[in-house]
C-alpha cells in the first residue's frame, strides 16, 4: 500500500509540473479503482512469494498460487485471490456470483466531480483492507434488462460483507 502512495504521489507531482489535474481528479472513478486494484495485484507477489499475478488477459482470479498454473496464466481458476478496490465501504461488485477468495482495498480520494462541487483536494488514503472466502450464496446476481448496456454484475450480499469484515487485514486509525 505504501508503494501505491509513492506511485500516485510521483505521478501527481509530475502532472502538477505541467499544470495538469491529479490522476484521481480526471480518471473516471471506475478506472481509478481498477488502477488501484491492478497495482495491488502486481505488487503483492513482491512480498508474498507464494502468489503470482495471473498473466491470462482478464483471467480470474487476479492472484494465483505460484507454479500452480502453466505460465502463471489461468482463464478461470478455483484457487487464488480476486482483488477489488473501491471508494465504497460496502456494496462491492464483481462480474460473476461464484466461490472465490476476495480481497477488497477500500480508499478515500477525490473524484472528477469534486472540484465542480467545491470539494477541496484531499490526499489519497487507504481506509481498510478486508478479505475472505466467499461462496455463491454470498453474492446477489444483478443481471440487466434487455435494453441495458451495463456489464452484468453480482453484488456482495450482507453475508459476504460480514465474512470479509470479520477478517479485516488493515484499518486506518481514524476510520
Amino acid at each position: 500500500m505504501a508503494e501505491f502512495l509513492d506511485f500516485l504521489g510521483f505521478l501527481n507531482q509530475q502532472l502538477n509540473t505541467r499544470q495538469l489535474q491529479r490522476m484521481e481528479s480526471f480518471l473516471m472513478p471506475a478506472n481509478f479503482s481498477s488502477m488501484v486494484g491492478e497495482f495491488m495485484s502486481a505488487t503483492i507477489p513482491k512480498y508474498c512469494k507464494t502468489l503470482v499475478k495471473n498473466t491470462y488477459h482478464n483471467g480470474h482470479p487476479d492472484l494465483l498460487p505460484a507454479r500452480k498454473y502453466e505460465g502463471n496464466a489461468c482463464q478461470h481458476g478455483t484457487e487464488g485471490i480476486e482483488i477489488k478496490a473501491s471508494r465504497h465501504g460496502s456494496g462491492w461488485q464483481g462480474h460473476n456470483a461464484e466461490d472465490t477468495w476476495l480481497m477488497v482495498f477500500v480508499f478515500d480520494v477525490n473524484s472528477a466531480r469534486d472540484a465542480s462541487q467545491g470539494i477541496e483536494p484531499k490526499p489519497f488514503r487507504f481506509l481498510k483492507v478486508v478479505g475472505g472466502q466467499l461462496v455463491k450464496s454470498d453474492w446477489a446476481f444483478s443481471g440487466r434488462s434487455a435494453t441495458s448496456r451495463r456489464t452484468i454484475t453480482a453484488s456482495v450480499k450482507r453475508t459476504g460483507f460480514e465474512k470479509l469484515e470479520a477478517n479485516w487485514i488493515y484499518r486506518a486509525e481514524s476510520e
